[in-house]
């Protein structure tokens, strides 16, 4: 079982940033892929970001690339996601995952198995 708590949310102009944070509670943190999804309003919810194991290898949605950042810590058992130039269409709320999971690369929703509450992020135009 893993318990994930985000942390970081907020409400931002449109150009602004973010640093979202992960706690996992876990001893096997490591064992886990790890990613970051989010979800708007009457949207379904939408996978932005995956990191590997080691966090050696990144993967990014087209419509975050160059400007999400994913990261972990194995010692500290965290996992963070920086957001950069925010746009109004980056509202949503934002959930931390956790993947047990052989497949490699990119990993969507369906391929999680923990999450996270989520963290709300709102971006004014």
């Amino acid at each position: 079982q893993v318990q994930l708590v985000e942390s970081g949310g907020g409400l931002v102009q449109a150009g602004g940033s973010l640093r979202l944070s992960c706690a996992a509670s876990t001893p096997s943190f490591s064992d886990y892929k790890m990613g970051w999804l989010r979800q708007a309003p009457g949207k379904e919810r939408e996978s932005v970001a995956t990191i590997s194991r080691s966090g050696d290898r990144t993967f990014y949605s087209d419509s975050v690339s160059g400007r999400f950042t994913i990261s972990r810590d194995n010692v500290n058992n965290t996992v963070s996601l920086q957001i950069n130039s925010l746009k109004p269409e980056d509202t949503a709320i934002y959930y931390c995952a956790a993947a047990n999971s052989l497949i490699s690369g990119f990993l969507n929703h369906h391929h999680y198995h923990y999450w996270g509450q989520g963290t709300q992020v709102t971006v004014s135009s």
